[in-house]
């Protein structure tokens, strides 16, 4: 029996060979596993796992905003201190130059807007399947909405994100780097 590619094998000589496997399956075990091998389903191709990123890596702009509010405003040497021993005139002061650097940052970083147009102290009424995550009721609730109101605080969303890249030759932890003068 000539042997062709099976696509070419006519029906007749796929059924030589199904009943010659056969006949070969009952009498040489050996025969009969690796055909059974050959009939087994093949595994799905191997998925290729995502790279997890370490911690620092994954969150390295947070870090490097965090960096920026040190560089500019030392807000880490700020919140590190105990301020406890010092003035309030001092603590203001501290809080001054903090303030400007930080803010520097933060305008350079997000843009943002309040989540209610309206000033704060304003009678506002909240309608009736407000979003829970932008608007949040405190006091006595009762009923269901519209509710009427006093605005508390306006809210803030984030309107732009600018958040700074950074490159892999850096360990995003370390937020500034320790300074030694000669």
């Amino acid at each position: 029996m000539e042997m062709r590619n099976q696509s070419e094998m006519t029906f007749g000589a796929r059924l030589m060979t199904a009943l010659a496997c056969f006949g070969r399956a009952l009498a040489n075990p050996e025969f009969a596993r690796q055909a059974a091998a050959l009939l087994r389903p093949s595994p799905p191709p191997a998925q290729p796992r995502p790279v997890e990123l370490p911690p620092e890596r994954r969150h390295a702009a947070g870090l490097a905003v965090l960096s920026l509010l040190q560089r500019e405003g030392r807000l880490i040497d700020f919140l590190q201190e105990d301020v406890t021993a010092f003035s309030d005139a001092e603590v203001g002061a501290a809080a001054r130059v903090v303030h400007g650097g930080c803010k520097k940052v933060f305008q350079e970083c997000f843009t943002v807007e309040p989540i209610l147009k309206d000033a704060e102290g304003a009678a506002v009424q909240v309608p009736a399947g407000f979003d829970a995550q932008r608007i949040r009721i405190t006091g006595r609730v009762a009923g269901q909405p519209p509710f009427q109101g006093t605005l508390k605080h306006h809210g803030w969303e984030a309107t732009a994100v600018r958040l700074p890249a950074v490159a892999e030759s850096l360990d995003p932890r370390v937020l500034a780097a320790a300074e030694v003068e000669l």
